[in-house]
């Protein structure tokens, strides 16, 4: 498949002409740093410079990780950053338009809210499953980015492979998937498709899994030509230079984070059984994630109640009626939750 990336990308940005650090266009290795004005002390962990701007040994290492090449790599700010940065690059304000599928992640409308980009919604069906037929029709020339979760938030459920593939081959523009919660799931990451598809953006991250919430690094993975402007339009020092080491050492325990996404999918499935044993839980949703969301009888009443026991969970009723999202925590995080459950009802 082609995409003409002129044809979808802001005039403005492909002419952009980026900001550019001394670092960035020296090749040689430096003895002495005289170009940025830093503090010339140093500190233990060498914080009076500033961080490589391209982030180009972490992305190495996250490359080698998922098979690809390192030019197909963004490292944002969280995955927030990326989201706007490609409202930013591929939206005219006022003018075009995004493709949202509620009920979803609500970064997404909110980040097309602050770039005054119109939202078009076409709710989920059966299963929250996209209405391919539904989406394609909504489609018109200004509709420039169509954006999925998979496994989605908050329902937890994955996207069939048949069914992104209906969409990728049906959608001219750029369609961001959007995989945090991928690594709990039994179905294959979307990042082998990047090659037949130069116009999908697979975004991850090391805020889920990988337990660096506390670091805001989101990752994107996409064609050299998108990643390209990306690195365009972001800040010059996006990810700091403790958070690049720290992410580095991460990411060197690949081992430890696999056993901690076991864990938490052993737990996932016990809560699950659980749940469905209380008279108030209505209904609790197949998760590839780790998190359950349920439906219950009164959803802001059990909300309280857990909330005065210390247990904070997402009432998710403005986007299903009656829903909680329960996030899965440690066995005695459960055990506790399961505790004061009982003493709430069955």
């Amino acid at each position: 498949m082609s995409f003409d990336i002129k044809k979808y990308a802001r005039p403005n940005i492909l002419e952009l002409e980026p900001y550019a650090s001394a670092r960035q266009e020296y090749n040689g290795k430096a003895v002495v740093h005289l170009d940025a004005n830093e503090n010339p002390y140093d500190t233990e962990q060498g914080l009076n410079r500033y961080p490589d701007p391209l982030q180009t040994e972490l992305k190495h290492k996250i490359a080698t990780i998922k098979k690809i090449a390192p030019v197909q790599v963004f490292i944002g700010n969280g995955s927030d950053e990326v989201i706007d940065l490609a409202l930013r690059i591929f939206c005219e304000p006022g003018k075009d338009k995004i493709i949202l599928c509620p009920p979803t992640y609500g970064m997404y409308a909110i980040s097309a809210a602050i770039n005054n980009v119109a939202v078009i919604t076409v709710p989920l069906v059966k299963d929250f499953q996209p209405d391919v037929k539904a989406i394609l029709g909504a489609v018109d020339e200004s509709t420039k980015i169509f954006i999925l979760c998979s496994p989605n938030n908050p329902t937890g459920n994955p996207l069939p492979k048949s069914i992104l593939l209906k969409l990728l081959n049906g959608f001219n523009g750029l369609l961001i998937l959007d995989e945090a919660y991928i690594d709990y799931s039994e179905q294959e990451t979307a990042l082998s498709l990047l090659e037949s598809y130069p116009n999908l953006l697979v975004m991850q991250t090391l805020s889920k899994a990988w337990g660096l919430a506390g670091l805001r690094i989101g990752l994107a993975f996409a064609s050299e030509a998108i990643t390209g402007l990306f690195n365009k339009v972001k800040p010059p020092y996006n990810i700091s230079s403790l958070s690049q080491q720290m992410a580095l050492q991460a990411l060197g325990q690949k081992e430890k984070m696999e056993s901690q996404a076991k864990e938490i999918i052993v737990q996932r499935e016990m809560l699950a059984r659980t749940l469905t044993g209380y008279s108030f839980v209505k209904k609790v949703f197949p998760s590839a994630a780790n998190f359950l969301l349920l439906v219950v009888t009164d959803a802001k009443e059990l909300y309280e109640y857990l909330a005065t026991h210390g247990i904070v969970v997402r009432n998710r009723t403005k986007d299903i009626p009656q829903s909680i999202r329960i996030s899965i925590g440690t066995m005695e995080e459960n055990q506790y939750l399961i505790q004061t459950l009982n003493t709430y009802g069955r």
